[in-house]
């Protein structure tokens, strides 16, 4: 047998392991002792897109971060997370993009991306895209990030289409997009609806997390940070977005992200989704 072979065979050996642990460790009294143990692991390692714990809302997710964690993305490191993404798409943006260049050839043209970081999507798009003159791309995220933001953007948007603005700026926007922010915001995308004077006539989501029929929230760790994590039910955010004059065009999902709980195998989320909403006329 190969070095090779008899290495891939002790990584599959060794998530197996993983697994059983997992499953034994949900029995009452392990749990009691496992679950001490994995949350000081938690707490210290250095490996992103963990999770910890089941809460009802986001505050009680907050105070169970240990206080020598930062408790989200609003810090100096946050801006340069994903510069690779910069000039790349991963899998899950093809069905943006394409909905995407459907509202730019229907003459869409102020977009609001939020959760937008450094204006990742406005970057990677435009090499697919040919963007209009007029068109306007709005981010909005944390200061931190926006700060950043800025700074990239006198170095390399030569086209001075994007913006970094105050979350007030998405009413009258034509283009409300959310990439994979939904679940770290303190509000939930029909609570910011439910605020504009003028809503967009299009709702772009795309990398969210949905449970199939419960929502609430879990600690993830990104490295840098531990930030509550909002996991929504299916069934309700749909109607929630509907309720609101909106009718879904499109929607798809991603199996190859999960989320997975230790000790609460009833939350275990085996998707995220994306969708497109267009309000009625």
């Amino acid at each position: 047998m190969s070095v090779v072979a008899a290495g891939g065979r002790v990584g599959i050996v060794r998530r197996n392991l993983h697994h059983i642990a997992s499953e034994i460790a949900v029995l009452p009294g392990v749990r009691l002792l496992a679950e001490p143990l994995y949350w000081r692991e938690f707490r210290q390692r250095r490996i992103g897109n963990t999770y910890y714990g089941v809460y009802k809302t986001r505050a009680e997710a907050e105070a169970r971060v240990h206080q020598s964690a930062p408790s989200s993305f609003d810090i100096e490191a946050s801006g340069r997370m994903y510069d690779h993404r910069l000039t790349m798409l991963e899998s899950f943006d093809y069905p943006a993009l394409f909905w995407f260049s459907k509202f730019l050839d229907g003459g869409q043209r102020r977009i609001f991306d939020l959760g937008g970081h450094v204006g990742l999507s406005y970057y990677a798009f435009q090499q697919y895209l040919d963007y209009p003159g007029d068109m306007r791309w709005q981010v909005h995220d944390v200061p931190a990030v926006m700060q950043s933001g800025r700074a990239l953007a006198a170095e390399r948007d030569e086209k001075g289409m994007l913006e970094f603005v105050d979350l007030a700026a998405a009413d009258g926007s034509d283009v409300l997009m959310a990439k994979g922010s939904l679940q770290y915001l303190d509000y939930t995308l029909s609570d910011l609806l439910l605020r504009l004077d003028k809503r967009p006539a299009h709702v772009l989501v795309n990398l969210t997390p949905m449970h199939s029929s419960r929502a609430f929230f879990t600690l993830q760790h990104i490295v840098i940070a531990i930030c509550p994590y909002r996991i929504g039910a299916l069934p309700e955010f749909l109607a929630s977005v509907r309720s609101l004059g909106y009718h879904l065009i499109d929607c798809w999902d991603h199996p190859e992200r999960t989320v997975r709980v230790p000790f609460h195998p009833e939350c275990y989320v085996d998707r995220y989704y994306g969708f497109y909403f267009r309000r009625d006329r």
